[in-house]
């Protein structure tokens, strides 16, 4: 048996290695659904109930992680409503922040935003500062934030659609687009109440 000669078993290697690296399709991923998952806080006070959605990046990221939406809420416990707590868009990066102005000045305070567009299916692009969320790289800066906060009343919409595509800078300048398709939400609508 005559041996292959290493020059036509590198690229071969390559090959596989790349095609296993991709990320699936947005219509892959959309399979999955929301996971639902159960958690503690940090202080160990509560324990409340976690929906993630994966998403695709629609653009090359520079990261090998998926985008996230995750919604927290406490669930109905005896005679206790279930209760909102938090949405965030997770990108795995750092994303650009801007420091706004407060309406009301009391003291010197500037509120991290992130400079959103998305689009829910195939109505108009839309524009919003978003708060920065909490979730952060590990580096000595503390701006250095990979979420932002989706606002209640924007959850609310993008809960009712079936597409979403999300638009953000990440710190360099360069645009993340990102798309989730949402299956059906009732479940999630239905366990955190963001209609209140």
């Amino acid at each position: 048996m005559k041996p292959t000669p290493l020059p036509l078993l590198v690229p071969l290697a390559l090959l596989l290695s790349s095609a296993e690296a991709q990320p699936p399709s947005p219509a892959a991923t959309a399979e999955t659904g929301w996971q639902q998952s159960q958690r503690r806080d940090n202080a160990d006070a509560y324990t409340f109930t976690r929906y993630t959605l994966i998403g695709a990046f629609l653009t090359s990221a520079p990261i090998a992680e998926y985008p996230q939406l995750r919604v927290d809420c406490i669930p109905a416990a005896g005679s206790r409503r279930p209760r909102f707590l938090t949405a965030n868009l997770l990108v795995g990066t750092t994303l650009k922040i801007a420091y706004v102005e407060p309406e009301e000045i009391r003291g010197i305070q500037y509120f991290p935003k992130v400079a959103v567009r998305f689009r829910l299916d195939a109505r108009a692009e839309e524009q919003e500062q978003w708060p920065a969320g909490t979730d952060r790289v590990p580096t000595a800066r503390p701006s250095d934030r990979t979420a932002a906060t989706i606002p209640k009343d924007t959850l609310k919409r993008i809960l009712r659609a079936h597409t979403v595509t999300i638009i953000a800078d990440d710190e360099r300048g360069k645009t993340l687009e990102m798309r989730f398709d949402l299956p059906d939400s009732t479940g999630v609508r239905n366990a955190c109440p963001v209609e209140e």
